[in-house]
């Protein structure tokens, strides 16, 4: 059992003594000032109180353990014949961070993640929460991740260091570190980058965009046309970390598929909503829309790792096997 898993057994062995004195004492004035049955209120309040905790220890201890693989399958009419088939694993926010002591759970991921047989692994940024310190004895074990067409991978926002106290210079010499860190695990980390994946005498280029986004609360140094140079005419796939970007300037341009994370879902969800929907609207899963270039897709993948609070409900860490296939 990690140092985390007893501090937050701890808290929550704390909080439920709290509340049940809490209820205890609301119970008793109710009763006084309401007529109302002690023991009947005291029972209904434990349930309206503990329920909150209860959701969240499973959710920490459990939950965010139960990794999941997807199959997703696309069509489209401009797919390359010769990657009739191909598979890309998109997996997105590990957040090595909430996997510190949890090694294990790490190794558990990569092996399944290596399990889907695909012909290229995706990630969509957010490798780290604040340092690439928290990569320390989880970077060889990333390192593991093997692919045909290897690791492709972009920064999202928690890249940029931007939640460290450090100042700006010594910022950029940790994106830096972070970028040399992925390179020595044989990713290719594309910075409004782009690469080309032949087979015979087909193609199809990886769009690899740095972190863009709309708000102002999160760093944007995207440049999407930079990213493209020297793709026209190809079958694109874009790399983007927040999926705002897709409808902000990706949409009815030539970009048939665009891969995504940032959202979590927010780490909570219930059967059909999430509070994710309150901010984005495409947060979880693929999403089409048709434009002037065609039917155009978003597929944003909640991720594997764990940002603010240590649990996820209802949203299991995901790793999720795209199929590419042909409209006949």
């Amino acid at each position: 059992m990690t140092t985390e898993t007893v501090a937050l057994i701890s808290i929550i062995l704390v909080c439920c003594l709290l509340l049940t004195a809490a209820d205890a004492i609301i119970s008793l004035l109710l009763h006084f000032l309401f007529g109302i049955s002690m023991r009947k209120a005291f029972l209904w309040g434990l349930l309206s109180l503990f329920l909150p905790p209860v959701f969240t220890a499973y959710g920490a201890l459990i939950e965010r353990n139960l990794f999941v693989v997807k199959n997703v399958e696309i069509r489209f009419d401009d797919l390359p014949e010769n990657f009739e088939g191909y598979r890309i694993a998109h997996i997105s926010d590990i957040h090595a961070h909430s996997f510190i002591g949890r090694e294990k759970q790490m190794e558990k991921a990569v092996s399944m993640i290596n399990g889907t047989s695909a012909d290229l692994i995706a990630f969509t940024g957010d490798l780290i929460t604040i340092s690439p310190d928290e990569l320390e004895g989880q970077a060889e074990i990333l390192a593991g991740l093997h692919a045909k067409d290897g690791v492709i991978s972009i920064l999202g926002n928690h890249d940029y260091c931007q939640y460290s106290d450090l100042p700006e210079e010594a910022k950029d010499a940790e994106v830096r570190r972070l970028a040399s860190l992925e390179k020595g695990m044989g990713w290719n980390l594309l910075m409004n980058e782009n690469r080309i994946i032949r087979r015979g005498q087909d193609s199809l280029a990886v769009i690899g965009v740095e972190n863009t986004s709309p708000s102002r609360h999160f760093f944007s140094k995207g440049d999407l046309m930079k990213a493209s140079q020297g793709t026209e005419g190809m079958f694109r796939i874009v790399l983007t970390h927040d999926p705002l970007h897709w409808e902000d300037e990706i949409v009815g341009k030539d970009y048939p598929l665009t891969l995504s994370g940032h959202t979590h879902a927010m780490q909570f969800s219930l059967p059909g909503w999430s509070p994710s929907g309150l901010i984005f609207k495409q947060y979880r899963g693929l999403y089409s829309q048709l434009s002037d270039r065609g039917q155009q897709y978003i597929h944003v993948n909640i991720g594997l790792g764990e940002t603010i609070f240590p649990a996820r409900i209802g949203t299991r860490p995901e790793i999720t096997l795209i199929t590419l296939k042909r409209n006949r």
